[in-house]
């Protein structure tokens, strides 16, 4: 047994072996980022009504990447027959079932257009698509009138370049005549609480404008970081809450809640992009919805250098042009190709994943985040 060593001696360490190999051996360098690393993962939503499941569909599968995450969601209005034939297509596809990253809200939501419902349900796929995977990156919302102009590629390609902390959210808070018709007057939506649906209705007496934050208002489509997400999402900030119940009574509010919120923080307020990533046509003056693209818009459509495009009629012919010119799509019922596609026939099977190939589309795509994001209008245009 060793014995205390005696008062006034020398003391010193204990030497262990990792000491010495550590004194001898540089720490190691932080190991370069990998393409799992490198390509970001952007999770959908795609929703529709009564009659879009043939649109979400063609949609759905034109948007599809393996790295990707999807919820797809058609409401209460869709027939039951729409939607457990949209749940057995999903359950039965082989590359959903083999890839586990598409998912269908099977308890479908009551939403109502222009009414709170709508922001509720996509905070709903927000929660879910938070709970099904820990590793995507943006979250993007579209509905089955929606469609890609580029491939998954060219958008994963292009965001790759791309500070992961970019919201792109088209706002102002120059309310004009929003201000008198959709600010002061209070409505109510009967999804909220009903299990048919029907219109919001105005409700008396109308309210001020608030002084606890600043409105904003803009599109209505989005592509959101994950970290915002979750901050909407969860909620640590009273914020988020207060302003979900504030908009609870307000007109059109999925085109003012998220961008609302973010204008109101400042540490997210720098992180939006003026833009929502949608080549949409008004007629002037502009209706309660956007003009239908047709052919004749495909030229506009292009030059807008857009990933996506809104709104079409289902099986129009300009789906078809877009498939065969700009997603490179054999047939309207298949993948669009791209590096990860495997298996005769293609894209039968799940290659490498993160080996994207871009086409002309990524170029466009850069085209526009040179104007939006690597450009003065970036600051100049952000919350003002």
């Amino acid at each position: 047994e060793m014995g205390l060593p005696p008062r006034g001696s020398n003391q010193t360490a204990p030497i262990f072996v990792e000491s010495k190999v550590s004194s001898s051996v540089p720490p190691p360098s932080p190991s370069p980022p990998t393409a799992d690393d490198t390509v970001p993962r952007l999770a959908y939503l795609v929703s529709g009504s009564k009659g879009d499941l043939e649109r979400l569909w063609r949609a759905l599968r034109a948007l599809y990447h393996p790295r990707n995450q999807y919820v797809v969601h058609l409401d209460l209005e869709a027939p039951a027959a729409e939607r457990m034939e949209l749940a057995s297509r999903v359950d039965k596809d082989p590359m959903f079932a083999k890839v586990g990253n598409v998912h269908m809200i099977a308890k479908a939501n009551m939403v109502t257009y222009r009414g709170p419902t709508m922001v509720a349900n996509t905070l709903h796929a927000c929660a879910i698509l938070l709970r099904r995977s820990k590793s995507w990156d943006w979250f993007i919302n579209l509905s089955a009138s929606d469609y890609p102009l580029v491939t998954q590629d060219d958008i994963l390609h292009t965001f790759s370049s791309l500070p992961r902390n970019l919201n792109f959210v088209e706002h102002t808070s120059r309310l004009g005549w929003k201000e008198g018709q959709r600010a002061k007057p209070l409505i109510i939506d009967p999804g909220l609480y009903m299990t048919h649906k029907s219109d919001i209705f105005w409700v008396g007496p109308r309210r001020e404008l608030p002084t606890a934050f600043k409105l904003f208002t803009g599109s209505a489509w989005m592509a959101l970081t994950r970290e915002f997400v979750e901050y909407c999402v969860w909620g640590w900030d009273n914020l988020p809450r207060t302003l979900l119940m504030y908009y609870t009574n307000f007109v059109s509010s999925p085109e003012g809640y998220f961008q609302t919120v973010i204008c109101n923080v400042p540490e997210y307020a720098r992180t939006a992009v003026n833009h929502d990533l949608h080549y949409i046509a008004w007629d002037r003056p502009p209706k309660q919805h956007p003009h239908s693209l047709t052919l004749a818009d495909a030229p506009r459509m292009v030059a807008s250098n857009a990933p996506f495009a809104r709104k079409f009629h289902r099986d129009d012919p300009v789906l078809d042009t877009i498939d065969a010119d700009l997603l490179r799509r054999p047939n309207g019922g298949s993948f669009v190709p791209g590096g990860w596609c495997a298996g005769d026939p293609p894209c039968s099977d799940v290659g490498n994943v993160t080996r994207l190939v871009p086409g002309p589309g990524a170029i466009r795509l850069d085209a526009l985040m040179n104007r939006v994001v690597r450009s003065k209008l970036f600051s100049q245009y952000q919350c003002k």
